[in-house]
């Protein structure tokens, strides 16, 4: 409104000019308002003595070891506003932090995963009420969990009411648990079946843990609740079936190449190896260098996982990027699925990806989109970012958003796992918000 304002402003100035000045007046005048609105347009609408306040912050997370370092970025008006590394890479080694670091971006994966899908789904290819097992047949007649022994992790099951849909996998409401990071149940039931996580793990293929977890009992009726899970890799090996190409050359070629994305990888290569931020963990506030190999739940995990060449693409967390690469890719949503003269998606394919699809089904003060959270009038009340905002971020400790009412898209990268201070991203996000200038 105050931009409408404004132009209302300019206009009507310009009329009263006209008519009462000589034309050389007019041609003066009319040069003044174009300064203006250039002024408008090019100036930062952060303020920077503000902006201090958040470098302050950020270097106290440092000092305090509540991470060992980190980059952030934040893009206003499609202007870099903010874009700094702190701290340090390797904290052992005492070696900067860069902004050209590559980062495990871990769940931050499902959002391009799910635009991906979302490309198939503009091509006719399916409908996203379709069933899953119409194009993968291994979960056609899926059983749900009925009752779990936990003394020897024997478990009976009951047929599930319907098949489960694509829209359920983007919304995570198909029934999937998440092996290793999820409850002691869904870890023991995964691992009976030897389904993994997808993440860091050393021999086995997407298509090897799907068939594997098509074997597996769903942990609610499909649709009936929110449940955050696996549900991303199989959308990724969807992607592979219906495309006919693996999943990362999928993405390279519709996503990564157009919109210029140059560092984002399952698999480093290996001119970019020494590129990858140390992992670290902090625990009951000590901060340390992760060790190469840990097990996690009962699955041996890397900690350089991205620099192994493992097999395994898993759409749901495999992913390594840099903070500025990620930022593309969300300005292209904020654009309405268009950035620097490339159309991804439709901007109706974009407004159904970042409105709520799960209706009243819990999921804490926010909703559910197709691939995005999706920040609702409670979560609003909560944090500075307005309603309608969509955003997400990875176990290894990163996150990011878009507000297109401020029009902003922020993102900040750590790479510390387990961590205590998982609040600083929130932090964060007020730290920018409070330095806003209009």
């Amino acid at each position: 409104m105050k931009r409408i304002f404004i132009s209302l402003l300019f206009s009507t100035s310009l009329l009263f000019t006209l008519a009462q000045t000589t034309n050389n007046s007019a041609s003066s005048t009319i040069k003044g308002i174009e300064q203006k609105i250039k002024d408008a347009v090019t100036k930062p609408s952060l303020n920077a003595a503000r902006l201090q306040t958040a470098d302050k912050a950020i270097q106290e997370w440092v000092d305090k070891k509540w991470m060992n370092g980190g980059v952030a970025l934040l893009i206003r008006n499609g202007r870099v506003e903010y874009y700094k590394a702190f701290g340090y890479d390797d904290m052992d080694k005492k070696t900067p932090m860069r902004t050209d670091h590559i980062f495990r971006i871990a769940s931050q994966s499902k959002a391009i995963t799910s635009t991906a899908v979302m490309i198939l789904y503009e091509e006719g290819k399916f409908l996203l009420d379709d069933p899953v097992s119409k194009y993968l047949p291994e979960f056609k007649n899926m059983k749900v969990l009925d009752k779990f022994n936990e003394a020897d992790t024997t478990y009976t099951t009951v047929p599930a009411k319907k098949e489960f849909t694509i829209r359920e996998l983007l919304t995570h409401t198909a029934g999937f648990a998440y092996p290793q990071i999820g409850s002691q149940m869904a870890t023991a039931i995964y691992a009976k079946a030897g389904a993994t996580g997808g993440i860091a793990v050393e021999k086995q293929t997407l298509q090897e843990n799907m068939q594997l977890l098509a074997k597996t009992p769903l942990f609610h009726q499909p649709g009936e609740k929110y449940l955050y899970g696996m549900n991303t890799d199989v959308l990724g090996y969807l992607v592979e079936k219906i495309s006919g190409v693996p999943l990362y050359e999928f993405m390279r070629k519709r996503i990564f190449e157009p919109l210029g994305m140059k560092d984002t990888y399952f698999n480093i290569p290996s001119e970019k190896q020494n590129r990858l931020v140390m992992l670290h963990s902090s625990v009951n506030g000590n901060l340390f260098r992760s060790p190469e190999s840990t097990v996690l739940k009962g699955t041996k995990i890397y900690r350089d996982f991205p620099n192994m060449n493992f097999p395994m693409q898993s759409g749901g967390g495999g992913l390594s990027s840099t903070i500025m690469d990620y930022a593309i890719f969300m300005q292209m949503m904020l654009n309405g699925g268009e950035y620097n003269g490339v159309r991804i998606l439709s901007r109706n394919t974009v407004r159904m990806m970042t409105q709520n699809q799960i209706g009243e089904l819990n999921n804490g003060v926010n909703k559910v989109g197709l691939g995005f959270g999706v920040v609702t009038e409670k979560g609003s009340s909560i944090l500075p970012l307005n309603v309608g905002s969509f955003q997400w971020g990875g176990m290894f400790s990163t996150t990011y958003w878009a507000d297109p009412k401020e029009k902003i898209v922020g993102l900040f990268f750590t790479n510390v796992y387990p961590t205590d201070r998982g609040d600083i991203h929130d932090r964060f996000k007020v730290l920018m918000y409070q330095a806003i200038n209009d």
